[in-house]
């Protein structure tokens, strides 16, 4: 079964391992998930780059759940200058975690060159009174770790004015945005380490 939803969201890099945002979260009345492990393989078509249209294809698992996703490639009205990012995502959940290796090799037997592999720690956090809003602390080895702020509504309108009130809260608008996504963010280290 798949389901539409646009995903407003920003990321932020953390300049420590995120104990403070995730202490404060839950004196804030947030409810923390995790953290769990999650891997995704991102892929691109051979005829499309999706690094330079910012197109997202991947295959994620973690404990007892695999899905695809595919996000529409960026352009001004998806990304924004406040690296605010809203794009309507397509997510296919798949019947087990099994399945994922299923998925990468129907990808590849279409045609699908694999990109990356990103394996990343995430500790979800949600509040009670706010459906639709997740805030995520998100270590990637070797990249860093981040805080982002997630808002997953059939109609964006307010979406960024509530993560811009979240983020304050968290006390993380000094902390730098990132505009990558963690696979370009992986890509990178990788060239460079």
């Amino acid at each position: 079964m798949a389901n539409d939803v646009t995903e407003i969201e920003r990321k932020r890099a953390l300049p420590d391992d995120g104990s403070a945002a995730k202490s404060l979260l839950t004196s804030l009345g947030y409810v923390g998930a995790g953290p769990t492990t999650e891997v995704d393989v991102y892929y691109t078509r051979p005829d499309v780059d999706y690094l330079a249209t910012v197109e997202c294809l991947r295959v994620r698992r973690r404990y007892g759940f695999a899905e695809i996703t595919y996000k529409p490639a960026s352009d001004a009205r998806t990304h924004s200058a406040a690296d605010v990012v809203a794009k309507r995502e397509t997510n296919v959940v798949l019947s087990g975690p099994g399945q994922a290796c299923d998925a990468e090799r129907l990808l590849a037997a279409i045609g699908m060159r694999r990109l990356v592999r990103v394996e990343k720690v995430r500790a979800l956090f949600r509040h009670p009174e706010l459906p639709g809003v997740a805030v995520s602390i998100d270590t990637v080895p070797g990249v860093g770790t981040f805080i982002e702020t997630e808002v997953n509504r059939t109609d964006p309108d307010g979406a960024v004015a509530l993560i811009e009130r979240i983020e304050r809260q968290l006390g993380v608008t000094d902390c730098p945005p990132v505009s990558l996504p963690y696979r370009d963010l992986v890509r990178q280290a990788m060239a460079t380490g």
